[in-house]
């Protein structure tokens, strides 16, 4: 289980500071599918980040399974079995994909086991194994070769900082399709900063945050239809403004 309790988090000096995370407090339960969303600039990859330790609180703690991990590395928090993916994951020349899921799984795999990670986010095996995780390979590529990667590391908690950003439509297509296929066959819990409704779909829990607080947090059943019902309010004033 995760716990955040009175986080915050700013920058600046004291005379100009700017608070990005103001004082929440939440607790994440094993093994659900959680989808953060929110305004732009409202601080949902902050949060991620504070969680993985790419940042740091300016105040509050972080609790990971009855372990005080706040002011935890990046590096000891993987060692717990905490993991994250980037909005731009990182390409390394010279590494095949084959290589890079036995890195991630701590050693060497077997061909057939690589496979089946490729083939669960919609890559075939047989073209991407050899293949370098270089620039060669699109955003949408790269990314569910990082979505296997935590596969193959058997995380806890995996953390997806706007996985949809940058990436074209089949792409997405696939990568929703990848965390379908998490949600069916999950034990770990799982933490989506995202504004796509084909995302929130899969959610077991939804957080909104905006201008550093929760401002609410629910079931999709709950929560989605309010957040469809304001982007539809917020259209027709717009349509109206325009007239």
């Amino acid at each position: 289980m995760l716990e955040l309790k009175n986080v915050s988090f700013s920058v600046g000096s004291a005379d100009d500071e700017l608070e990005i995370i103001d004082d929440i407090s939440i607790t994440f339960d094993d093994g659900k599918f959680v989808v953060i969303t929110g305004p732009n600039g409202g601080g949902k990859s902050t949060l991620a980040k504070l969680i993985m330790g790419i940042e740091q609180p300016t105040a509050g703690q972080i609790i990971y399974n009855g372990t005080d991990i706040t002011h935890m590395s990046i590096t000891e928090r993987a060692k717990l079995g905490i993991g994250y993916a980037f909005q731009q994951p990182p390409r390394f020349k010279g590494l095949t994909v084959r290589r890079l899921l036995s890195l991630a799984h701590g050693s060497e795999l077997p061909e057939d086991a690589c496979c089946a990670y490729l083939t669960s986010v919609g890559l075939c095996s047989r073209e991407y194994l050899n293949r370098e995780v270089d620039a060669s390979l699109s955003g949408g590529e790269v990314k569910r070769v990082e979505i296997a990667t935590l596969m193959a590391r058997k995380v806890d908690l995996a953390i997806f900082d706007e996985p949809e950003a940058g990436i074209d439509l089949w792409s997405f297509a696939m990568l929703v399709e990848s965390f379908r296929s998490m949600c069916k066959n999950r034990y770990e819990t799982v933490i989506v900063i995202s504004h796509q409704e084909r995302i929130m779909q899969l959610a077991d829990e939804m957080i909104v945050v905006e201008k550093g607080k929760i401002r609410t947090r629910g079931t999709k059943e709950e929560i989605l239809p309010q957040l469809l019902g304001e982007l539809e309010e917020s259209c027709d004033f717009n349509r109206k403004d325009g007239e």
